[in-house]
């Protein structure tokens, strides 16, 4: 299976070299995959993320434009040149353990489901993680995706791993906050299989989260992911 790794990355030159080793590392240990890619999209850093994702071997491309999905939709586009089997999707700030990644890869690999979205409320978090407002927000958005989707959801963990073809038919176009529940929310709308998977969360190593730091931020964030919650299941 020829899995690509996709990391949007805005000044995370202290944290990368560790996340793109250890990631690495363990995908080297993983039965039957082959990591042919790790894509690096540099969000329009100050730092010098480009560089130290360069030496460390990964394929770096630019989107100067700033927010989560334009980053992801940009490092899509990169991969539809070449698409691989199943692309894996996490965080340059070494929040999310590369660990974790044999448990995300391994529903998909067995046929079982289409998209494994690791969750961190299921699984371990270092304390101080999640911040109390992210955790409210979190319990929010799954008790509306219940109640619209008729699903069970946890989180809306950036750690995940989804099948080429099942990305492809979600049409994915949030180019900011509302990334991760519109790729859930698509995929429940599509009937795609999904799957959660406890994974583990750490404190991030360096700087301060472009979410989660500021008040600003939190409250902008939420807003937009309740708001893709409900324009998805209105079919938008």
């Amino acid at each position: 299976m020829r899995v690509a790794a996709l990391i949007p990355a805005r000044n995370e030159a202290g944290a990368l070299p560790g996340v793109l080793a250890d990631l690495a590392r363990v995908a080297r240990g993983i039965e039957g995959v082959r990591l042919i890619e790790i894509v690096v999209v540099d969000n329009g850093s100050s730092d010098a993320t480009a560089e130290v994702a360069r030496a460390a071997g990964a394929t770096v491309v630019a989107e100067p434009c700033r927010g989560y999905g334009a980053a992801c939709l940009t490092g899509l586009d990169h991969l539809r040149r070449s698409p691989p089997d199943v692309v894996a999707f996490l965080d340059g700030d070494a929040s999310d353990d590369p660990a974790d990644l044999p448990a995300l890869i391994a529903p998909i690999a067995a046929g079982e489901v289409d998209l494994a979205i690791g969750s961190r409320t299921l699984g371990t978090r270092e304390a101080g993680a999640l911040t109390p407002v992210q955790e409210l927000g979190n319990a929010l958005a799954a008790s509306m995706i219940r109640a619209l989707f008729g699903a069970r959801v946890s989180d809306l963990g950036p750690f995940r791993v989804a099948r080429w073809e099942a990305l492809e038919r979600l049409g994915m176009r949030d180019r900011d906050y509302g990334w991760t529940v519109e790729m859930q929310t698509r995929a429940l709308r599509a009937h795609l299989r999904c799957r959660e998977v406890p994974v583990r969360y750490r404190r991030r190593r360096t700087g301060r989260s472009k979410v989660a730091g500021t008040l600003r931020g939190a409250v902008f964030a939420g807003a937009k992911i309740l708001w893709t919650i409900v324009r998805v299941r209105l079919g938008g």
